[in-house]
């Protein structure tokens, strides 16, 4: 019972942690700025996490965890593929929009073995949810049927540690949300048949992507 109390004010202080974070990058605070920040004791604090990256490693599980709860609850309402595939693109929109750079920047810099982690989330996670949704669309008629899965999931997955490479599209030249827009929204389109296409034009519209 005092494991779960413990366990819920984990995550609360996970979730605000990863509040900062993706306000303000991981680096612009010391531990001693977040214990501050969160208004709790240093010795709570060292219960929690055994120092700066383990805390890091922390808050991005937690983040997943909570993509992967938000993702269930919205595929939930889907009427059809495509709509599973354009509000999963759109909540990477939103996500993306409401993320300073500084916190991937920070990652791939400084804690390269949870960035690691997140493409590995990407890898198994991610690419399941998107061939098999891709699958159902093209059981469907939605999706063309000469389109190789493996290969559209895998071009899906790798845009996006492109699109969030600086060097490439440098934060303070790029619009994120606009990059990602660019190569995921109009891909999309392009593996669509006639009503599939049509489908996703209706969606664009609907929801003002």
């Amino acid at each position: 019972m005092q494991q779960h109390g413990t366990m819920t004010f984990l995550e609360t202080i996970l979730e605000e942690i990863l509040r900062i974070f993706k306000a303000e990058g991981i680096e612009a605070n010391s531990e001693a700025d977040i214990i501050r920040k969160l208004d709790i004791r240093p010795t709570t604090y060292q219960e929690l996490f055994s120092g700066k990256a383990d805390m890091v490693k922390q808050v991005a599980r937690f983040d997943m965890e909570q993509q992967r709860r938000e993702h269930d609850r919205f595929l939930a309402t889907a009427q059809s593929p495509i709509e599973e595939i354009m509000l999963l693109l759109q909540d990477g929109i939103n996500n993306i929009k409401q993320t300073s750079p500084l916190y991937i920047m920070d990652l791939q810099r400084h804690y390269p073995e949870v960035w690691q982690l997140a493409l590995d989330h990407l890898n198994s996670y991610s690419y399941h949810q998107i061939s098999g949704i891709i699958n159902n669309g093209i059981l469907q008629n939605l999706f063309r049927r000469d389109i190789n899965i493996q290969l559209v999931t895998k071009i899906i997955l790798e845009q996006l540690p492109m699109m969030l490479n600086p060097a490439i599209f440098p934060p303070d030249k790029y619009n994120l949300g606009e990059v990602f827009r660019s190569i995921y929204l109009y891909y999309v389109r392009g593996i669509c048949t006639d009503s599939g296409g049509k489908m996703a034009e209706e969606f664009f519209s609907k929801h003002n992507i």
